[in-house]
């Protein structure tokens, strides 16, 4: 039997993103940083932009009980604070072969590769897509990549593709609209926890 991509979300317990143009709409800004004495730069600060709305969706993905992460060949502070402003579970950087995170996550978990989604948007990111039990490309990705999605986001990285993948999932599973309303409930104390919302303060 020929499972449609909502069967496929209805077992989804982890979602995995790739950052560049799928969290962030692939622009990387390098701004050097001149010494403390006034001499010439001799590094560089690497900036990228993310969206507010995939912050949120990380908070809804958490109240539909699942976990979220990121793997990324790149290895950037910026990665590092968002993931921890977003308290996501899984952070891994400096992968040039996917899967062999992947496979750590699910060792540590104890879930199969069809309870894993991944979100990808290059070549880098097939192996692992080939592999899950639900592969999302977003809008901005190359064709070859949408070519082998289970499903591929209205929105490009960056301007809520994530959260596109989130809700898509959510809505599969049923659950989408409870969590909507859980996450703008005041007396629920949960979202507010969940996403700590302080542009990653370094304290």
């Amino acid at each position: 039997m020929t499972l449609t991509a909502q069967d496929r979300a209805r077992r989804i317990k982890i979602i995995l993103f790739d950052v560049d143009g799928v969290l962030t709409d692939g622009g990387i800004w390098f701004v050097p940083v001149p010494g403390t004495d006034g001499t010439p730069a001799t590094k560089m600060v690497e900036f990228k932009g993310y969206s507010a709305h995939d912050g949120a969706g990380i908070t809804l993905a958490r109240l539909g009980g699942m976990k979220c992460g990121v793997i990324t060949k790149r290895i950037s502070d910026s990665v590092a604070l968002r993931a921890r402003d977003l308290k996501m579970e899984f952070v891994y950087q400096g992968q040039a072969f996917k899967m062999q995170a992947v496979r750590e996550i699910m060792a540590k978990e104890g879930v199969t590769l069809e309870e894993i989604a991944y979100v990808g948007d290059d070549v880098i990111d097939l192996p692992a897509m080939r592999a899950v039990g639900l592969a999302v490309a977003v809008a901005n990705a190359r064709e070859r990549v949408k070519a082998e999605a289970h499903y591929v986001t209205p929105h490009s990285g960056g301007q809520g593709a994530g959260r596109d993948a989130i809700e898509f999932i959510l809505e599969a599973k049923g659950v989408l609209e409870e969590c909507i309303a859980a996450s703008i409930d005041e007396s629920n104390p949960l979202p507010a926890s969940m996403d700590i919302g302080k542009g990653g303060d370094l304290k």
